[in-house]
């Protein structure tokens, strides 16, 4: 019997039992080598450490980080350096640490005895997986050294290459992967890279290329291959991508690998868990903010500003109904107890119910750092949904019922009533319209840092002051828009290769 590639092998991290001279006789040396390059998705740089996608909400009006958690603050706060952040040391460390498992996969296992049709298949999910660790290198840190080959001592004197040449190798990887993978798995193959996976990401990469912090003269054949993209994954019919039919159940644990989830990030505790619970019960290192909680629309889909359900003595009534499947608000019930401003959230009195199991509800299941198992969704169809009506709204010159359609479906979904939207709205309102219920709907995700970047609004929404449940104000940050844009290349990983540039301004 053929072994195949399976989610029990993307939770386990291979060590000590090959040696290079046998790694590469077997297909069960092969299928530990392709897990290997799933894990480092699980790593402290990426998707792993205590919660570092949560964390990354810190960096936006959304959420604050008061102990600097992964180093997340210090970003907030316009005051990172090359040698201050956790996460911009470790992520640049990680990605490449699964660029060299990815290339050494590749240049390895054309010569493993093993069935073509389960070989190619592994190629295209390493191809995917490189793609994905070098789409992430270029968002944040520009332009990187391109190495296409198992590491050697050779490159650690290469200089950085063009990011428009770091993107042109991940969308080829891209699409040399959606050819080979299938649109879904069965068993316990699910939660493997799958073609609807590589066009999603081929979507987000040219979104990325679209925006105005890489298109600043907004050229419409941009957009119109990431609405291209967007809509190749909404076609995949195979695949039978849908949105649940709750919010609050989309990040629960007995949902992982739903319909709604294109790619995500497999966690099994005890020997593959994160901290998402730990985090979101007691450490509150990514402790929404009053900005957050103003920017919800009211139940009735308007923002509170323009609906006479707002209550200025009741912020929180009548909103809607996602904030309550998001967070905990001041009055709330949490795990049996009515919260107050400073219980049980001391830093700003808010709390996350997302990406954990805790809700209204006592619960004494109190599960501790490490233990948590709930997959972090990657890119899931909600995100797609957005992308494509972010990209057809800027090719259109009006937006088209394809745009309305997008989004309904997602304020439907929500709750939202009525849901449906005024058909008068020009391309501007639309944008406006677009770019915030990305915020909404995405709240907490880790995903807001760089929509804000390539958007370019981050230099007007993060040099604000950061306010709590009492209107207290707790920080003001700073953004400087000649630097803040890019992360700047580690200190150390100049010092073990002065070839690389340092991005401007560090």
């Amino acid at each position: 019997m053929l072994v195949s590639c399976s989610t029990n092998d993307l939770h386990t991290d291979p060590t000590g039992f090959y040696t290079d001279e046998n790694f590469w006789t077997s297909e069960k040396g092969a299928t530990a080598a392709l897990s290997g390059c799933y894990a480092t998705l699980r790593s402290a740089g990426l998707f792993g450490g205590d919660a570092v996608p949560l964390l990354e909400d810190t960096a936006t009006p959304n959420a604050y980080n008061y102990d600097n958690s992964g180093g997340f603050s210090v970003i907030a706060n316009g005051t990172q350096t090359a040698n201050n952040s956790a996460i911009i040391n470790n992520r640049w460390r990680a990605c490449y640490e699964g660029v060299g498992r990815t290339n050494t996969f590749l240049d390895n296992v054309g010569s493993v005895p093993m069935s073509e049709d389960i070989r190619n298949r592994m190629i295209a999910e390493a191809k995917f997986l490189r793609a994905l660790y070098y789409s992430i290198l270029q968002m944040y840190y520009g332009g990187v050294p391109l190495i296409l080959e198992t590491p050697t001592l050779d490159h650690a004197s290469l200089p950085r290459n063009a990011r428009n040449e770091i993107v042109t190798q991940v969308l080829k990887d891209l699409d040399e992967a959606a050819e080979g993978l299938p649109a879904t798995y069965t068993g316990d193959d699910i939660g493997r890279a799958t073609k609807g996976a590589a066009l999603a990401l081929k979507a987000r990469v040219l979104l990325f290329e679209a925006s105005p912090l890489n298109n600043p003269n907004n050229a419409a054949d941009k957009w119109e291959a990431v609405a291209a993209a967007s809509e190749s994954v909404m076609n995949l019919s195979e695949a039978g991508y849908n949105l649940l039919s709750n919010y609050r159940q989309v990040f629960m644990p007995q949902n992982d690998n739903s319909a709604e989830s294109v790619f995500a990030v497999q966690f099994k505790a005890p020997e593959q868990g994160s901290s998402f619970d730990l985090i979101g019960r007691q450490y509150n290192t990514n402790a929404p903010i009053r900005d957050l909680i103003d920017a919800y629309y009211m139940k009735d889909g308007r923002l509170s500003s323009e609906s006479s359900l707002f209550d200025p003595a009741s912020p929180y009534r009548d909103r809607d109904p996602r904030m309550y499947q998001t967070l905990v608000y001041p009055g709330d019930i949490y795990m049996g107890s009515v919260t107050t401003p400073t219980e049980p959230f001391k830093i700003t009195g808010y709390g996350v119910k997302k990406y954990t199991i805790y809700d209204k509800e006592p619960n004494t299941n109190i599960i501790n750092g490490g233990r948590s198992e709930t997959n972090y969704m990657l890119i899931r169809y909600a995100d797609v949904l957005l992308m494509y009506a972010e990209a057809k709204n800027e090719v259109l010159d009006t937006p088209d019922e394809s745009v309305y359609a997008a989004i309904e479906r997602i304020r439907k979904r929500a709750g939202l009533d009525p849901y449906s939207l005024p058909r008068d709205l020009n391309k501007s309102q639309m944008r406006d319209l677009i770019r915030h219920e990305r915020r909404i709907e995405l709240a907490l995700e880790g995903f807001y840092y760089t929509d804000i970047r390539r958007w370019k609004t981050a230099e007007t929404v993060l040099n604000s002051t950061v306010y709590n449940a009492m209107e207290q104000p707790l920080v003001t940050r700073r953004f400087n828009p000649q630097r803040d844009y890019w992360w700047p290349i580690p200190d150390r990983e100049r010092e073990l290769n002065p070839n690389l540039e340092q991005n401007a301004n560090y």
